[in-house]
């Protein structure tokens, strides 16, 4: 097993992000008029974290934040991580806007008397002791862990808590760390930030688009006294859009191509899409995008080079045979294309195979002395595809068979082995190829990033597709696969395993929505297309019904084979 990609192939020097200081937030919830409500305030526009943003109250853990410290009460559930996080948003919510979670000897929760009493300049904890107050890590419950971007100078490990405001008790700013305190609904906080109005950070924004979903209080603190541990955990990436910072959490379409491009979270990679120049992905991978954006291309076709000027380079998905295209392609290469592999025949993937292989020929005395005889290679086109898709190569590629480019430079040699794996589903002529080196999957069309993939029949098939997901994931697994570079939008995956999981939660959305066929199919037997894509896809847009029913018979057929006592009509 490979895996990783090569550090020599890595485009950023390696640098160590800065060690995250363990710290902790709260989220105080009331409701009011319209719901859902958060206590948040304004920092301080000379603090060194998040000058003049609106946050939760929270800070950094300090050496006395533990139970052995404080008059506690605690869940048997909360382990003494927890229990300090605990103790560390309860101290900074005293001491920055004047609430206190503790509970009298009487077990009533203190009000503004026990307030008045405390000094909010002194420790608290000893204060607490001294009065008779315990304080009430028991009513905190995880919501979120964040940990902040490598890229930033300073970074927290900070876990987002929850806890209900307690009644009798009003927020006042320390006006020194914090000011104007606010009570606001997620749904205004940004809508107002869209407005310009309430400046915050990215993690205050993910989370209050998270709690939109949430209706009051009651609702917030009972999924999350369920759940008995953070609803979600994250570490951003950051990379530059229209050359201004952008971060994206794990589960965001670009998120996977910052994890291999910039590993250790330099702010250097560009995510903006264009068709001019190529984009470099690794010292031996780069991208270049057809000018062919649309419903079902996301941004364009995905032209990969793979290989580098000593090993000569493979052409993966020449495109369509847009000129401007195949020119920018064969620039890219300094002319030195060694093989041109179509992952299937579609439009939109192989009709710029024979144009960019005349383009080699007749150019062939400028490429390094080669004689430009450039292969196309793939698998031809069944007789189940669509004339648009007509295709046949040069040569058939064989399942398993390894592809190597390979030449020596200055400091040594340089190869680069691409594994074919057959993989048919989205076409009958699909296939991948695993850069076993580097451990990257170029996936064709069989997985994507941003949309799922169209199983159109006759050439098209379901079953198919899912068994050679289950194969693309036993490729990754062999060979330590951690990225996968799709052929629209960006790469996807992750370090320790991102691919497989990528494929995992491809194939179970492929298989809910074959269960919601099924329903679809059983609710009305006799139903036509138009029926069941009503029913099955009602998540989906209407204006995308028209294609979604090309998969969606690919799911009847496969439910019909799998199921045959249904008496459904087949359209």
């Amino acid at each position: 097993m490979q895996g990783m990609v090569r550090a020599a192939q890595l485009l950023h020097p390696a640098h160590q992000p800065a060690q995250p200081t363990p710290a902790a937030t709260l989220l105080l919830v009331q409701d009011g008029a319209s719901g859902l409500e958060l206590l948040m305030t304004r920092r301080s526009a000379s603090a060194s974290f998040a000058p003049g943003a609106y946050v939760f109250p929270g800070g950094m853990v300090e050496p006395d934040d533990s139970a052995s410290n404080a008059p506690v009460a605690c869940r048997p559930t909360q382990n003494p991580q927890e229990l300090t996080r605990a103790l560390t948003a309860i101290r900074e919510s005293f001491e920055e806007l004047g609430v206190l979670l503790a509970r009298r000897a009487d077990g009533q929760m203190a009000d503004a008397g026990d307030l008045r009493a405390l000094d909010r300049g002194a420790p608290l904890f000893a204060q607490c002791r001294a009065r008779g107050l315990r304080l009430s890590a028991d009513a905190i419950y995880p919501l979120a862990h964040w940990t902040t971007d490598r890229d930033l100078p300073r970074r927290f490990d900070v876990p987002f808590l929850v806890a209900r405001m307690p009644a009798g008790q009003h927020p006042a700013a320390d006006q020194s760390e914090q000011f104007a305190p606010v009570w606001v609904s997620p749904a205004t906080a940004l809508a107002q930030h869209r407005g310009g109005e309430f400046p915050m950070v990215f993690l205050t924004i993910r989370t209050l688009e998270r709690l939109q979903r949430y209706q009051n209080s009651e609702a917030l603190l009972q999924a999350c006294a369920e759940a008995r541990q953070a609803l979600w955990s994250s570490c951003p990436r950051a990379g530059l859009l229209g050359g201004q910072e952008a971060r994206y959490m794990e589960q965001d379409a670009a998120f996977g191509e910052l994890a291999m491009v910039c590993p250790d979270g330099q702010l250097l990679h560009s995510l903006d899409w264009q068709s001019e120049r190529p984009a470099p992905l690794l010292r031996n991978v780069m991208r270049l995008t057809a000018p062919n954006p649309g419903v079902m291309t996301g941004p364009g076709t995905n032209s990969y080079l793979v290989g580098d000027a000593c090993s000569g380079y493979a052409v993966i998905d020449p495109g369509p045979a847009d000129t401007q295209h195949l020119e920018h392609l064969w620039q890219a290469a300094g002319g030195d294309i060694r093989f041109i592999i179509c992952t299937h025949s579609h439009p939109d993937h192989s009709p710029g195979a024979a144009p960019l292989q005349e383009l080699c020929r007749a150019r062939g005395a400028q490429a390094r002395g080669r004689a430009g005889s450039v292969l196309i290679l793939g698998l031809p086109s069944a007789p189940t595809a669509r004339s648009a898709s007509a295709f046949t190569p040069d040569r058939s590629l064989h399942d398993r068979e390894l592809l190597v480019l390979s030449g020596r430079g200055p400091d040594g040699d340089y190869t680069h082995s691409l594994k074919v794996y057959y993989s048919p589903g989205h076409a009958a002529n699909h296939l991948c190829l695993v850069l076993l080196e580097d451990g990257l999957l170029f996936s064709g069309d069989h997985v994507l990033n941003g949309s799922t993939t169209v199983i159109d029949p006759p050439d098209g098939n379901m079953t198919h597709y899912l068994d050679s997901l289950d194969l693309l994931m036993a490729a990754c697994r062999e060979h330590g696969v951690d990225f996968i570079l799709p052929a629209h939008g960006y790469v996807l995956g992750d370090h320790g395993g991102g691919a497989i999981q990528a494929i995992e939660r491809l194939k179970q959305h492929r298989l809910q929505r074959e269960a919601k066929v099924l329903r679809a199919m059983q609710a009305v037997p006799a139903g036509s297309m138009d029926d069941w894509v009503a029913l099955a896809y009602d998540d989906v847009p209407p204006r995308m019904w028209p294609v979604a029913k090309r998969s969606l018979l690919a799911h009847v057929q496969r439910v019909v084979q799998l199921h045959p006592p249904m008496t459904a009509r087949m359209p």
